[in-house]
């Protein structure tokens, strides 16, 4: 019988950690202004992206952050076996039109803003199953897409709270090669939960995922019977300032200590002195972009050896919202060394 690569209750190691071999990040102007600006590949000059509308922008976006993580490892797109992509807008539009011009197969996904974190759980495991060599993993938002579908339009200036995050126009892509001969390697994914404390607001998405974000980093932990100074850096996906803030308190009380190897991507992103952005960033591109961004780059510069990379996500669609649900919180855990 072959040993099982389940650990735990919830986490896989893999016995061939699949490489990640190659990714791109394309961000907006307000995130390339951001203190990541220089580690982006890309930053727009306006949120168009020389399209008609926000939605096409959105898929452009991706459909071209994935062109170029594919040839910045000097592949071709034919080399690409599939793709595995999605996004906020319904029926993740943005990855399907994305994926119709890029002709590729595709396995369309939705773990909102955990997106990119579900890609690569997948990826993995269909790489270390030996069902595909070789894919790309990749995940979008827009600013201006989100606000028109989740809330209201921008154009009607409507004031948000403080709690409210700004969904990051950015998208980021990683391709994934089982035969990499070196770089970053995903060696165990922690597959998270969803938690529910009941949080109705969908103005303070960082609270509604906290949870979850606790919960996965936990149960990681535990199933891999490590402390959390194993790793040089765990990082959440989006919980803003306010989730952060929250997280470290539920970390605490579960008696995990996050010390100052815990941050977030959706603090990151705009750093604590860019104005307008509420309790911070938010959105499929916000942890997408800062993990093909800074992140990687900090791996491969030997800054960072073992990353914990806990994408979260808050599982709301405007109907639930408007029916007055809760936002079911989710967040999956991704173990990246080098």
């Amino acid at each position: 019988m072959p040993t099982s690569k389940k650990k735990g209750t919830q986490t896989v190691v893999f016995a061939r950690p699949p490489g990640i071999s190659s990714w791109a990040s394309i961000v907006g102007p307000k995130e390339g202004a951001g203190p990541w600006g220089s580690y982006f590949d890309w930053r727009l000059n306006d949120y168009l992206f020389g399209e008609e509308t926000w939605e096409k922008a959105e898929s452009k976006l991706l459909r071209e952050t994935v062109k170029l993580a594919i040839s910045k490892g000097n592949y071709q797109e034919s080399d690409m076996e599939l793709l595995i992509a999605g996004d906020l807008l319904n029926q993740t539009i943005a990855s399907n039109f994305a994926a119709r011009d890029l002709a590729l197969p595709l396995l369309g996904i939705f773990g909102a803003c955990s997106t990119i974190a579900e890609g690569l759980i997948i990826g993995a495991m269909l790489i270390d199953g030996d069902c595909i060599q070789r894919l790309v993993a990749a995940a979008s938002s827009h600013h201006y897409t989100a606000e028109r579908q989740f809330r209201l339009p921008t154009e009607q200036g409507t004031q948000k709270p403080p709690t409210a995050q700004w969904t990051a126009t950015a998208a980021g892509a990683a391709v994934l090669d089982g035969l990499a001969a070196a770089g970053p390697r995903i060696t165990a994914v922690t597959i998270g939960r969803v938690v529910d404390m009941g949080i109705t607001d969908a103005a303070d998405m960082g609270s509604a995922m906290a949870p979850a974000a606790v919960d996965s980093i936990k149960r990681h932990l535990r199933d891999m019977g490590r402390p959390l100074s194993y790793y040089d850096l765990v990082v959440t996906g989006d919980l803003g300032r306010i989730g952060k803030t929250m997280a470290e308190k539920l970390l605490s009380h579960e008696g995990i200590e996050p010390y100052s190897n815990y941050k977030d991507c959706g603090v990151s992103l705009f750093g604590l002195k860019q104005s307008g952005v509420n309790a911070g960033a938010s959105g499929c591109g916000c942890s997408a972009s800062m993990l093909c961004g800074p992140l990687l780059k900090k791996i491969t510069d030997g800054d960072i050896h073992k990353l914990l990379f806990v994408a979260t996500g808050a599982l709301m669609s405007p109907l639930s919202s408007w029916q007055g649900e809760s936002i079911p919180g989710i967040a999956h855990a991704v173990a990246i060394e080098y």
